[in-house]
């Protein structure tokens, strides 16, 4: 087992040195630079070279990329050029943020998905399936945004029973919180919770359809054991799906937290791309597919704890 820890281990590092080198070529062929954004255009032209110069704009491309990776594996993720603050606290502080939002979501999304993809395969072909499956395919069908939207508008502005938008006061009680969370967790669990259900209905449908299943009732056994077994079975591509919806939903949910003004890693990324703040931007979608590449690892190790084959 720690040999196959080992090996994903491994396979990480060439992995992240590709997604660095990738996130650090895109985010040089955009357009313009921070001294855009941080001088007038009527400025001297040396004012925008010495800015230039301050941030080692002017230097070659691979030699910027090389102090770049060489902090970062230091633990250095720079200074924001914007605010002038430490990336690191910055990031550290919207993450957070993200995780508040990403794991309720991931919590609720993914066990409804399994309960609903469940009942849909034991129900096949009726009323249930095909609500069920209709749900689901809504879930993975309507936008992010628009669906934020939506609920905002009813329950904020028509109904007037939750907030539309922030994270509540800072010395606010637990309910106030709560009721802050409430419409953007919602909204972002409904990819996770279509995507499930389908996977889980087509999984526990081809598992029903094996002789095994057959075998073990003609047994006797318990209905209870045969789930149990079904159950089983099911889970190993379930949870490789769900690393992947939870990597999704850290990365993924720049648009429902500007939607409901949620102070996260998406609303930095945001306000990074529109400040051209490249250390921010860098660091930040570096950061996230570094915890996308871990997730993936930590799956990976469960599914070979379930499955012993997986390990070879």
């Amino acid at each position: 087992m720690w040999r196959f820890i080992g090996r994903r281990l491994l396979y990480a590092v060439p992995i992240l040195l590709g997604v660095s080198i990738i996130i650090f070529a895109l985010v040089q062929l955009a357009p313009g630079d921070v001294t855009d954004i941080l001088i007038p255009p009527e400025a001297p032209k040396e004012v925008a070279d010495i800015l230039r110069h301050k941030f080692g704009l002017d230097r070659p491309v691979y030699e910027q990329y090389f102090i770049w990776l060489g902090n970062l594996l230091q633990g250095d993720l720079g200074v924001s050029i914007f605010t002038n603050q430490p990336v690191g606290s910055e990031l550290a502080s919207a993450l957070s943020n993200t995780l508040m939002l990403a794991i309720p979501a991931a919590f609720l999304g993914f066990t409804l998905g399994a309960v609903l993809g469940v009942l849909a395969a034991f129900f096949r072909g009726g009323w249930l399936d095909k609500l069920f499956s209709g749900i689901a395919i809504a879930g993975v069908s309507l936008p992010h945004y628009w669906v934020g939207i939506v609920l905002v508008a009813i329950f904020a502005v028509t109904l007037n029973v939750l907030p539309a938008q922030g994270m509540g006061p800072e010395d606010g009680d637990v309910w106030d919180s709560l009721r802050h969370l409430i419409l953007p967790v919602i909204t972002l669990s409904l990819i996770p919770m279509g995507v499930i259900s389908r996977l889980v209905r087509a999984s526990v449908l081809e598992i029903l359809s094996q002789e095994f299943i057959s075998a073990l009732s003609a047994k006797g056994m318990a209905r209870r054991r045969i789930l149990f077994h079904i159950v089983k079975n099911a889970a190993p591509p379930t949870l490789a799906v769900m690393g992947l919806q939870f990597g999704y939903l850290l990365g993924g949910s720049i648009l429902v937290e500007t939607v409901y003004n949620w102070p996260g890693s998406g609303g930095l990324m945001n306000l990074a791309i529109f400040r051209r703040d490249v250390p921010v931007l860098s660091s930040t979608i570096l950061v996230l597919a570094g915890i996308f590449v871990a997730i993936n690892i930590l799956v990976d190790v469960l599914q070979a704890l379930i499955d012993p084959r997986l390990r070879r």
